[in-house]
């Protein structure tokens, strides 16, 4: 007996699957106000979990200014992002991404950041909190000439 299971992606989804791939698309597309209305204004990002250079504390960053200056900080700052999710696992409000995201900076550079970032929303679609595990040295031990600067 041969079994055949396809998963349509045009298919519904459930809520944090859309709502971390409608941020993912406005990050690509440079478009800060789009991405900050994806927020509930209570939200907090972790990215990455724990203390880092964008977060000395390890707090996260909360609320609309906090995310808003974080974008300022992080996702400005580079030229072209790409995104590749291999595996998405989802349950109630969360959704789990397995990806790498590959950051093109000015000088013709780029890293590739390996991570597992959770996804959790309201009731409403809203993303209430983003989570990114992922290490600063495993990610800066991938910096490298861009070989296609042209992009």
């Amino acid at each position: 007996m041969s079994v055949r299971v396809c998963w349509d992606v045009e298919a519904q989804q459930p809520p944090a699957r859309v709502a971390a791939l409608r941020s993912m698309e406005a990050v690509a597309a440079g478009d800060k106000q789009r991405w900050l209305s994806l927020f509930d204004p209570a939200a907090v990002i972790e990215d990455p979990v724990g203390p880092s250079p964008f977060d000395e504390g390890g707090k996260g960053h909360h609320g609309a200014d906090g995310i808003s200056a974080f974008w300022d900080l992080t996702i400005a700052n580079v030229r072209r992002f790409e995104f590749a999710v291999r595996d998405s696992h989802a349950g109630g409000d969360e959704v789990a991404n397995v990806a790498t995201i590959t950051t093109f900076f000015d000088g013709d550079y780029r890293v590739d950041t390996d991570c597992v970032i959770v996804y959790r929303t309201g009731v409403d679609g809203l993303l209430l909190s983003v989570r990114a595990f992922w290490e600063m040295d495993r990610a800066a031990a991938t910096a490298r000439q861009d070989d296609d600067a042209s992009r």
